[in-house]
């Protein structure tokens, strides 16, 4: 059954920059319904516990959130800023990172996804978005001036659809675009706990000689989060051990930076993987965040790629001149044409780094090292290298 309205956009996945699309979208002027087979609606936040999902979101993207309206929503008890990072080689090289020498407040800002996203759902409703939640996708056809998405009871028809629904994108299978993500042969193991001593809000991370990098992300309090990402064999290790064991293997393997651990969660893994398209665009189909690349997290810049995807469509949306048709082509590959030298850099980096750390050769882990040693040196070059993750 259709629904009879035609919508400027659908958006297929309420997940963070699917909602942030949404609502921005919704802001300039377009009419806008979003779809998850989840519910969407905003939920109460459980004070005594903290989401295992966590996300270090760049100044770049909280000032985008603040202008849809969700930033501002977020208590500031559930916000840690990052305001320094200390990164060391496998041989002793380290890398520093300030906010301070940068001129920022922060270089990012940790904060849970229910959190998030029960703002960003907040906002999005607020924005006038019409919600189509616990409903799975079931069909999808396209048309010279639309797309139909079929949901078990009814169809929304849009002149533009976006795809955010993640890195196994229902809607991009649909589409008939092929993509499978590329397996790194990792997983990132997350878990949070308390330490001993004070993080002063700064994110710690290690290249480790078994191939593996292990990150510490500062939360509220005396708290931190980690993402270990590590080989299959290593992964699994970790995951069977009990929390006490985990909390003594993390501050061993942290060189106790911060005193002893205690397990305030459980642990779990995401498997790891890079995710290239040849475009994020088709006939009235764009596609946002993890459905249209995967990056590792080792820079801990997904989330914001994808809110970088969300803030450019919806700008280019609201920009389009006298093309008034939002699924137009033309529209469509200015929006491809802003988005592919970002995301192009960011995997390069971040998949160059996995291979020059995975070498085991130990020539090459003291060029490595001593690379590390001269870029902490060189402070217009660090500068450079840490503009791409403040946007």
């Amino acid at each position: 059954m259709t629904g009879g309205t035609v919508y400027d956009v659908v958006v297929a996945g309420a997940g963070l920059p699917g909602l942030a699309l949404a609502t921005a979208a919704a802001h300039a002027g377009l009419s806008v319904a979003i779809a998850d087979a989840a519910p969407i609606a905003a939920v109460p936040v459980d004070a005594a516990s903290f989401d295992l999902r966590v996300y270090a979101v760049s100044p770049g993207s909280a000032s985008f959130l603040h202008a849809i309206g969700a930033w501002q929503r977020l208590a500031g008890e559930r916000l840690a800023p990052i305001e320094a990072m200390d990164v060391r080689g496998d041989r002793d090289a380290r890398l520093e990172f300030s906010a301070y020498d940068l001129g920022e407040r922060a270089l990012a800002w940790v904060v849970e996804e229910r959190v998030l996203r029960s703002v960003l759902v907040a906002a999005a409703l607020e924005a006038g978005v019409e919600p189509f939640g616990g409903t799975p996708f079931v069909g999808l056809q396209f048309a010279p001036d639309r797309a139909s998405l079929a949901l078990p009871e009814r169809t929304l028809d849009a002149r533009l659809l976006v795809a955010a629904d993640g890195v196994r994108s229902w809607v991009r299978h649909a589409a008939g675009i092929v993509a499978e993500p590329k397996p790194y042969g990792q997983q990132g193991v997350v878990a949070h706990f308390e330490c001993e001593r004070a993080h002063h809000g700064v994110a710690r991370q290690w290249f480790r000689s078994d191939g593996s990098i292990l990150a510490w992300l500062p939360l509220p309090g005396r708290r931190l989060s980690i993402v270990w990402s590590a080989p299959d064999a290593l992964a699994a290790e970790l995951l069977a051990l009990e929390s006490a064991a985990l909390a003594e293997r993390v501050a061993v393997a942290g060189n106790h930076a911060l005193g002893a651990l205690r397990s305030i969660s459980a642990s779990a893994g995401f498997p790891l993987a890079l995710l290239r398209l040849a475009t994020p665009v088709a006939h009235r189909l764009a596609l946002v965040g993890d459905a249209a690349h995967g990056v590792h997290p080792l820079a801990g810049q997904g989330v914001n790629l994808g809110f970088g995807d969300a803030q450019v469509l919806a700008e280019v949306l609201a920009t389009r001149g006298p093309v008034a048709d939002p699924g137009a082509a033309l529209t469509l590959g200015r929006y491809a044409r802003r988005r592919t030298e970002p995301v192009l850099a960011m995997q390069a980096v971040t998949d160059g780094l996995i291979r020059v750390f995975g070498r085991r050769d130990p020539g090459f882990a003291v060029l490595r090292n001593a690379g590390m040693v001269a870029v902490d040196r060189l402070t217009p070059l660090k500068r450079m290298l840490a503009q791409p993750a403040l946007r």
